[in-house]
């Protein structure tokens, strides 16, 4: 079990980098949406203040790979509501993309409910359609990263990932066992970096000093993997930051890292159109 210093501490830590627009960011919050079962969820839509009659933005949806009525159990809010994921939300905000967060049952199915609700009902929230953003970190990685090895066409133009589990390769099982351990989703296993687009971008802020079992040594065959296919990622190592430093080492790097993964969004989400090809 989990004591209350520690739940405190996982929900209550926002992100080290602070902007200052981010404060006055606006938040449509409580917006229905159906799951996978076709029941209500929820999803909150973090916009800069300028965003009203403004031209579409493009939006990165906040990927949560757990089960929201286990982690409300377990930590007494849900995922969405963390005030580290709120944080990262009102910074990608502050910084011209809208951010979403969603509530889940079932984490695979309600993420794809999610891409194409936010999809087919992308003018209503003024966003534009073919410019999605993913953003991951931890566990919840391997779910987004499921969705940049769809055959199908696709509507993303890149997706970050911080310090997260991604793919058993080379015999490891690393990732599966620590999905069984901490209980996140691995619709990933049994995929290999052949199975990856090659035509969204990928960022990737490595912690050197992870302390998560088997999480480097996966990411590090992933990352050499992807490379050998010629992937367009951009790999970042704070090679003295812990598992979550973008909360918990308060440093110049970790500040630095999450100015580069902003950047990284705001960058490759406009060219989502000019980019497509299948």
């Amino acid at each position: 079990m989990i004591d209350d210093a520690l739940r405190e501490k996982l929900t209550k830590t926002s992100v080290v980098y602070h902007l200052e627009n981010a404060d006055a960011v606006t938040v449509r919050r409580g917006i229905e949406f159906a799951g996978s079962d076709g029941a209500p969820l929820t999803m909150d839509l973090y916009d800069s203040p300028d965003a009203p009659g403004a031209a579409p933005r493009p939006a990165v949806i906040i990927v949560f790979g757990y089960a929201d009525p286990g982690f409300e159990r377990l930590f007494g809010c849900r995922f969405k509501d963390t005030a580290g994921v709120v944080s990262w939300a009102r910074l990608i905000a502050a910084s011209g993309m809208t951010a979403i967060t969603a509530t889940n049952r079932e984490p695979v199915g309600d993420f794809h409910a999610l891409l194409g609700h936010v999809a087919e009902h992308a003018d209503v929230y003024g966003i534009e359609a073919s410019r999605l953003c993913l953003w991951a970190s931890s566990g919840n990685v391997p779910l987004a990263l499921s969705a940049l090895m769809s055959t199908e066409p696709s509507s993303l133009a890149c997706a970050a990932f911080s310090y997260g589990y991604t793919l058993d390769l080379d015999g490891s099982t690393a990732v599966a066992d620590a999905a069984r351990t901490f209980k996140f989703t691995n619709p990933c296993a049994g995929k290999s970096a052949h199975d990856l687009r090659v035509d969204v971008p990928m960022f990737v802020a490595r912690a050197g000093r992870d302390e998560m079992p088997g999480l480097n040594q996966a990411l590090d065959r992933f990352v050499a993997a992807a490379l050998s296919r010629n992937v367009p990622l951009t790999l970042v190592n704070h090679a003295e930051g812990p598992h979550a430093f973008d909360l918990f080492d308060d440093s110049g790097t970790s500040r630095e890292i999450v100015k580069q993964i902003l950047a990284f969004l705001a960058f490759h989400a406009p060219l989502a159109r000019d980019r497509r090809r299948i």
